[in-house]
């Protein structure tokens, strides 16, 4: 095969793969990088923020756990979440059964694999698992965050 003939066969391939890409909107051999989601937190997720007298007692303890959820990483950043979560509930409540509760509830329920808005690592698209954030991912987390106290500063 000549040079020419093997140059043509080569722009033939690549146009043919930028072809099957731009159909399917996927480009062949470019990976997009992950979007994470703006911050969004219900305070404690299927369960009450507080106590009747005291509606918001615990809330705020969840919406840091929600903040290590959001943003994901490993199993051990979900291991250290929960236990950081349990034990701000029994410091702000004293209350060890229900710090318990709470943690054994994460624990079961807060799964990458489970397709929730509340699940590990439910800023990033369904499907991450557990992964080390890159530095480019911190970078999107530390935005987002920013954004995140932006906005509730205006709204206080």
């Amino acid at each position: 095969m000549s040079r020419r003939s093997a140059l043509t066969a080569a722009a033939i391939s690549l146009v043919l793969a930028c072809a099957a890409g731009c159909r399917s909107g996927k480009v062949v051999g470019v990976h997009r990088r992950p979007v994470l989601k703006p911050f969004v937190s219900d305070g404690c997720s299927l369960f009450p923020d507080g106590t009747i007298k005291d509606k918001e007692k615990w809330k705020q303890c969840c919406i840091e756990h929600d903040m290590a959820y959001w943003q994901g990483g490993t199993k051990q950043d979900r291991i250290n979440a929960d236990i950081k979560l349990r034990d701000d509930i029994l410091r702000k409540t004293g209350n060890a059964d229900l710090a318990k509760l709470v943690y054994n509830a994460v624990r079961t329920w807060g799964g990458p694999a489970f397709p929730s808005w509340y699940r590990w690592g439910y800023g990033w698209p369904y499907g991450r698992g557990y992964k080390v954030l890159t530095l480019e991912e911190r970078l999107q987390v530390r935005k987002r965050l920013e954004e995140y106290y932006e906005k509730i500063k205006v709204r206080n």
